[in-house]
């Protein structure tokens, strides 16, 4: 046998150090000797022991060689040359092995083989085989690196011609079609040899008849260079709809080299034609989700606003009369609460399409928040007009909806302002409007009223449970409740979010819902985050001591604080104080926070991430389409609204929604956490496309921390196999 310095002598691998070798045999000694070999040569090389280690490993690796033995128990050679075929692994095959029969040979070479060696193998002429297999993987892949540089090369064309997704097609000198490629086909429907000689301009549609004849009249000029514009191209008649493609075209220069395309032909335009439509219809989406509810798909709070400025320039210029309404549902909650989000969801869903049969064209329904609806009524003859609208709105609210079995009643209660009686601007409008509608809820639901001066008597019950809110942070009845987040790999908890309810003492428990906006107005809410900051940090570092040590806490931080000078000192203060690990903290704050791009937020937040802090946006995708200030903040986490998770088993938009977030969310290296998860079928969903943390009512409602700890020390597998 020749030794390894005389081997190398003889033969050199070409590019060892990136060439990647399988070796497969029964017979450890072979595998042995064969790797021993072949690391002489810097190879990096692997083995197999038998055919079906080496579909494993085939199924999870790639490699450029496979030196493979036939004769193998279970399953042979041929039985992985077949696996690899059916499964276009691309791993060059070359056969050791003992079998000489020409049946063998034939077969694996009819398999792919690269080449043939019979054991026992001679080590030069293996090397050299082997050295031969890798310079022609290296050439081959040179090769097509090779084609994609070489725009004019004949290959080039026929691998854009056979492989783009784009329709690629070619121009006579009159703008016919001389050549067009199979994806006019798949797109379009159009048979290919149907378009041949015909001009390009029969495939646009109608309505952009005149911008394609402006554009293909430009596109013959061959010193304007590439051409480019949207046009809507229309399907064979075969077939309903329309598409939107960009049309690039390329004058080609009669006296440059053409490869194969004759001068006799007169080819005079390249072009591509690309599908835009799910583009369009995705950018279409993100303009009408910034300005319209995506559960009940009417109008959102900017969007009625927006039009109710209109309205009141109109009236002001016209001296007519508007009606603002603002409608809150009786017994939502109720119903919400016994049977779940979901239920809840849909009847919002039914009740929106009963108001919309309540209004006039012009009119504009909004759903201004939870269970709460805004409707614009612009240019009504006098109040009469307004309250006879309420009254069908009240009667037609009346009517029992059928929903999944259930029969359920609601009730509504509506104010009523009038411009410019009841106010003569946009937020007096739907401030009163407001009044009035807590004025009904106050007698006794069920109706409504017109405002009037003397209902702002109501403000003195805002007025009261803000004073009862300032007693109430002093006398610690505020409570935090938690909701497990739970990572979708290990099914532990990971971390927690804290939510505060009130238990009032005269009103009883309160949701976020009722004293939140209060909080807001009155600036408390600075003082109720820190309190339940430091209140959350303090009971979850118990936990840390005590068996959690890598639990982490989220805090929503309300838009108002971020205004204060000294929140970030007094947030940093806490955790000192109570001794709680920054990196464990969460803060949850809105995209509406940082949309302004301002330099005093930017310095604080960044102020708190190098602390070591976490920054999460919340509710993310429902609220503005610019994305840009992912780049501008130091943000960790993104949080998928659940209304995006309660539709995603049933409607398209809000499916690709969550695609892609989360597939931006990899992209950028940051976490996501999909909230309201109710039921296994959303789960499993998410677990596919690998969101790492979920959270919702699948795990449990929000409870006391030590409800949560106890449930998961008894409860963890079993979570993920929850029946929907």
């Amino acid at each position: 046998m020749a030794t390894a310095d005389q081997l190398n002598n003889n033969n050199s691998a070409p590019d060892a150090d990136n060439a990647r070798i399988l070796l497969c045999d029964d017979d450890p000694r072979m595998l042995e000797s064969l790797q021993t070999l072949l690391r002489l040569y810097d190879y990096a090389v692997e083995t197999a022991l038998g055919g079906q280690a080496a579909i494993n490993k085939l199924s999870n690796y790639q490699y450029d060689l496979i030196l493979l033995d036939l004769k193998m128990p279970h399953v042979n050679g041929h039985d992985v040359m077949s696996f690899m075929s059916q499964n276009n692994i691309d791993t060059m095959t070359i056969v050791v092995s003992g079998e000489t029969s020409l049946d063998d040979i034939s077969k694996a070479l009819r398999h792919g083989a690269y080449d043939y060696l019979k054991k026992p193998y001679v080590p030069e002429e293996l090397t050299a085989t082997v050295n031969n297999a890798i310079r022609k993987k290296a050439l081959e892949h040179s090769n097509r690196s090779m084609q994609a540089r070489l725009n004019q090369s004949e290959r080039l064309h026929r691998f854009i011609v056979n492989n783009s997704p784009d329709i690629i097609f070619i121009l006579d000198s009159q703008g016919n079609f001389s050549f067009i490629n199979s994806k006019i086909n798949k797109l379009l429907h159009y048979p290919r040899n149907e378009l041949i000689g015909k001009h390009i301009s029969e495939l646009v549609d109608d309505e952009d008849k005149s911008k394609a004849s402006y554009f293909f009249g430009q596109s013959n000029n061959p010193h304007l260079g590439v051409q480019t514009t949207e046009l809507i191209l229309k399907p064979h008649a075969s077939v309903k709809g329309k598409r939107h493609f960009e049309v690039s075209l390329w004058p080609i220069d009669r006296n440059e080299d053409q490869g194969n395309l004759k001068p006799s032909k007169q080819y005079r335009i390249y072009g591509t034609a690309r599908d835009i439509s799910e583009r369009m219809e995705a950018e279409a989406f993100i303009n009408f989700q910034a300005y319209h509810d995506l559960l009940t798909r009417l109008p959102n709070r900017a969007l009625f606003k927006d039009r109710l400025g209109v309205a009141i320039t109109q009236a002001q210029r016209n001296n007519t009369l508007l009606a603002v309404m603002f409608i809150d549902l009786d017994r939502f909650k109720v119903i919400n609460d016994s049977l779940g989000h979901t239920m809840g969801d849909r009847l919002l869903q039914a009740v929106s399409q009963r108001l919309l049969g309540c209004i006039r064209k012009g009119d504009t329904l909004s759903r201004f928040g939870g269970d709460e609806f805004t409707l614009l009524l612009p240019d009504v003859k006098n109040a009469n007009a307004a309250i006879q609208i309420a009254e069908k709105i009240l009667a037609d609210i009346k009517q029992p909806f059928e929903l999944s079995g259930h029969q359920l009643h609601i009730g509504a209660s509506i104010g009523i302002t009038i411009y410019p009686d009841s106010g003569d601007s946009m937020d007096a409008l739907i401030k009163n409007a407001d009044i009035a509608m807590y004025q009904v809820k106050k007698s006794g639901k069920d109706g409504y009223k017109l405002f009037s001066e003397e209902m702002h008597s109501i403000s003195s019950e805002r007025l009261m449970l803000e004073q009862d809110m300032r007693r109430a942070i002093k006398n610690d009845e505020f409570e935090i409740c938690y909701q497990p987040q739970i990572n979708t790999s290990t099914q532990d908890i990971v971390g927690v979010e804290a939510l505060t309810r009130w238990n009032h003492p005269s009103f009883g428990r309160l949701g976020p819902a009722k004293f939140i906006p209060i909080a807001e107005d009155s600036r408390l809410i600075v003082e109720m985050d820190l309190f339940t900051l430091r209140k959350a940090c303090r009971e979850i570092s118990y936990y840390h001591k005590n068996g959690f040590p890598d639990l982490q806490l989220s805090v929503n931080l309300s838009p108002i604080i971020i205004e204060k000078d000294e929140y970030v000192t007094a947030i940093l203060d806490i955790l000192t104080e109570e001794q709680f690990p920054a990196r464990l903290l969460e803060l949850e704050i809105t995209e509406g926070i940082i949309m302004d791009d301002r330099q005093d937020v930017i310095d604080k937040l960044l102020r708190l991430a190098n602390s070591g802090i976490r920054l999460a946006i919340d509710d993310f995708g429902t609220g503005y389409s610019s994305l840009s200030y992912l780049h501008n903040f130091p943000i960790h986490t993104l949080k998928i609204d659940r209304s995006f998770i309660q539709a995603i088993t049933s409607n398209g938009d809000e499916a690709c929604i969550v695609n892609a977030i989360i597939a931006m969310a990899h992209g950028l290296k940051m976490e996501i956490v999909a909230e309201g998860v109710e039921n296994k079928e959303q789960l499993d969903y998410l677990c596919s496309l690998n969101c790492t943390t979920v959270q919702g009512y699948l795990f449990g409602e929000a409870t006391q921390l030590r409800n949560i700890v106890e449930r998961f020390n008894n409860q963890t597998d079993e979570l993920f196999s929850v029946d929907a």
